[in-house]
């Protein structure tokens, strides 16, 4: 027995390396699109707009982190952008779980505080998240633009939202890679406002 756990703990990470190497090549080549969308928040902020992010679980820990990044700072000092996570209200939030059904926890918040011109950014390591369906609905009512970052495309999110970063994997990698996205994303809009603020 002490022999097929050694096995399985020397295997395992063999698999996920091989994983990962895969999904950050991926990103590599995405590279491009991340950095678009990062002059593109630059412009939106510079006209006054903001970027609202959601997602449940892992995913809304993500959504919290790009937002806390670009509120605080990245690597550089510079002036605070505009970046709202939904779902940070706890009570509003319960609330309308409660009163609405759970479908509707972010439309309600985006229908509220989305402006046309604003980014709704989206994190879903599955893209079939119903309340995260209802958010773009919600988005294109008040003319915002909605990109998303899924999991393995076709899926529901990807297939109804403006602009989409699919990444290949489990849902573990899936949300690794995620982060790693956030990350070259924020060093995307650093590149841009640093040295500016």
């Amino acid at each position: 027995m002490g022999e097929d756990v050694v096995s399985i703990v020397t295997t395992m990470p063999v698999e996920r390396f091989a994983e990962l190497d895969r999904g950050i090549a991926h990103v590599r080549e995405m590279w491009p699109l991340i950095d678009r969308w990062g002059g593109r928040l630059v412009d939106a902020f510079a006209a006054g707009r903001k970027l609202l992010v959601a997602g449940n679980g892992g995913s809304a820990a993500l959504a919290a982190h790009l937002s806390g990044e670009l509120l605080g700072r990245f690597c550089d000092d510079r002036d605070a952008l505009p970046a709202v996570w939904v779902g940070a209200d706890q009570s509003a939030s319960t609330a309308i779980g409660n009163d609405f059904g759970f479908q509707h926890v972010f439309s309600r918040q985006i229908g509220a505080l989305g402006a046309p011109g604003d980014v709704v950014m989206l994190f879903s390591t599955s893209g079939r998240s119903e309340n995260l369906r209802t958010a773009v609905a919600a988005a294109h009512r008040r003319s915002c633009s909605v990109w998303s970052l899924t999991g393995p495309a076709p899926n529901p999110l990807a297939a109804i939202s403006d602009e989409v970063l699919p990444l290949p994997g489990c849902t573990a990698v899936v949300q690794e890679l995620h982060q790693v996205v956030v990350h070259l994303l924020c060093e995307s809009i650093d590149a841009r406002v640093v040295g500016r603020s």
